[in-house]
């Protein structure tokens, strides 16, 4: 076997290549560039030593597969985070606590936000910027639950539940 890819070098990296890409599927499911980049390098540097672009030595190959790789990062590196980012949600208002009210605790501004216990949890009060101008709301006053993120309640206040 070893002399068979010592005489065809550009099978071994075409097999390298094949090998990280298979293994980027599988095990990591395409969520570790470094294997997909060594991969897609392997299969270059295969491709150029079939080509006869590159001359088939160990120098040559080890040389052609770390550059290689390293230009595929560099190439892909911003369209792979696109694809990834694209895929977020966004805020999710899907939440049964919306529409909650109760009362504050505390005074709560942007700079300082207040607490609640509720269900077990020990929720942080937000202001929620994207529904209202207030940036204060006071101690006593009634509010409303309109967007709800890990741990964190984001209201405005109730204009319909004021007594």
């Amino acid at each position: 076997m070893i002399e068979y890819f010592d005489a065809n070098q550009d099978a071994f990296w075409f097999s390298v290549g094949f090998l990280l890409l298979a293994i980027e599927a599988f095990a990591f499911g395409f969520t570790s560039g470094v294997v997909l980049f060594a991969g897609i390098g392997g299969l270059i540097t295969g491709g150029l030593m079939w080509g006869d672009v590159v001359p088939q030595t160990w120098v040559a190959g080890f040389a052609t597969f770390g550059v290689s790789s390293g230009i595929s990062a560099a190439a892909l590196w911003k369209l792979l985070l696109r694809l990834q980012n694209d895929d977020l949600p966004d805020k999710d208002n899907s939440s049964d606590l919306i529409g909650h009210s109760f009362r504050i605790d505390t005074a709560i501004s942007h700079g300082s936000p207040g607490k609640l216990h509720f269900s077990g949890i020990d929720w942080r009060i937000e202001i929620d910027d994207d529904k209202t101008d207030v940036s204060e709301i006071a101690v006593g006053e009634k509010v409303v639950v309109t967007s709800v993120d890990a741990g964190v309640f984001r209201v405005v206040p109730d204009k319909q539940g004021a007594e």
